[in-house]
């Protein structure tokens, strides 16, 4: 007996289908249809918002956020445990004709019937991602940081799509804008938007920051909201290598050095003199900037201090920063979202 099975895998490079198997249909993300379908999905696993989150379907709908290729295939019943293999290798999810979402060794996740899963389930993370969870949990216990177990690895490098160092420049470029102009109404001693935009001609502004530079005299917050852009400067000047690490979140960024770098090297410096991170240093910064978003966000749910020392809108910076390098739900800089 056949069954014909959708596979939806969060990476870039699937290995070889070496199942038996026929081929009904397969997409990537290049794909337009692609990225709606997976919005119906979504909305199909969670019955358009109505069945309860808990953290099994929590995961299932990052996992489905996240795929980058849909496959459709008929196999024989015998060759379902082939099939099963190849799914953990290409971190894929199993959608079944009953309607049911399950994980690559058949476990449901997702009932079709009434969202129930199997407590066995377990939604797939490739290997690296689990590895780098694991290994940033144990560093925040030493300092005595708890986050909760259930919060899933961030992504592995195989799901990874970083931006690319020209984008990186000319988002330095935007934030330091912003942040000058923020900066400068603030103490009311207002820089001309237009001198700013002379000075940092390569930026590549977000609408919102275009029309926050475009207004004489925005609200308040939105002059506070801007001043932040700071942190996730200093975020991108790391990422191109122009700092040497992101200290510890427990205090604002040294702004007279974020200054200095960018008005000294100009967009060209900022580009030629660049040593880009690499993916696991990107990678292990996003882990931990999740993890600390979180603790901070209990903190402050609790009406308590944040444990040591963090600060908690440093934090939103930097893991929004962090979220844009990585290609977060490949938003542009004015949706990105800091979920924990």
């Amino acid at each position: 007996m056949s069954h014909p099975v959708n596979l939806y895998c969060t990476l870039w490079e699937l290995p070889e289908l070496d199942f038996p198997h026929t081929l009904l249909g397969k997409r990537d993300s290049q794909d337009p249809d692609l990225a709606e379908h997976l919005r119906g999905f979504v909305g199909f696993v969670t019955q358009g918002g109505t069945r309860p989150m808990s953290a099994t379907l929590y995961h299932v709908i990052q996992h489905i956020q996240r795929v980058q290729n849909h496959l459709s295939v008929q196999v024989e019943a015998e060759h379902l445990d082939a099939m099963s293999d190849w799914a953990m290798r290409a971190n894929a999810l199993i959608f079944l004709p009953d309607a049911s979402v399950r994980d690559p060794a058949g476990l449901v996740l997702v009932s079709g019937k009434d969202g129930a899963s199997n407590p066995d389930a377990q939604v797939p993370y490739p290997p690296d991602a689990v590895a780098r969870k694991q290994s940033t949990d144990a560093f925040l216990a030493e300092k005595g940081i708890r986050v909760p177990p259930s919060l899933p690895p961030v992504l592995g490098a195989g799901e990874l799509a970083l931006r690319d160092p020209e984008e990186l420049v000319a988002r330095a470029l935007a934030l330091m804008s912003v942040s000058v102009y923020a900066e400068g109404l603030h103490s009311g001693q207002p820089i001309p938007a237009q001198e700013i935009q002379a000075r940092l001609s390569g930026a590549d502004l977000s609408p919102s920051e275009a029309s926050f530079l475009a207004t004489e005299a925005p609200q308040t917050q939105d002059i506070v909201n801007h001043a932040w852009r700071y942190e996730a400067l200093a975020v991108v000047l790391w990422a191109l290598g122009h700092l040497p690490e992101l200290p510890w979140p427990d205090q604002i960024a040294d702004v007279p050095t974020l200054a200095k770098t960018v008005f000294e090297l100009g967009e060209k410096g900022l580009l030629a003199r660049a040593a880009v991170r690499s993916e696991s240093e990107v990678l292990d910064a996003l882990d931990l900037h999740l993890r600390l978003h979180w603790a901070a966000r209990e903190a402050g749910r609790k009406q308590e201090s944040p444990p040591a020392g963090l600060h908690p809108g440093v934090l939103m910076e930097r893991h929004g920063a962090l979220n844009w390098i990585t290609c977060w739900h490949d938003a542009d800089w004015d949706e990105i979202d800091t979920p924990t």
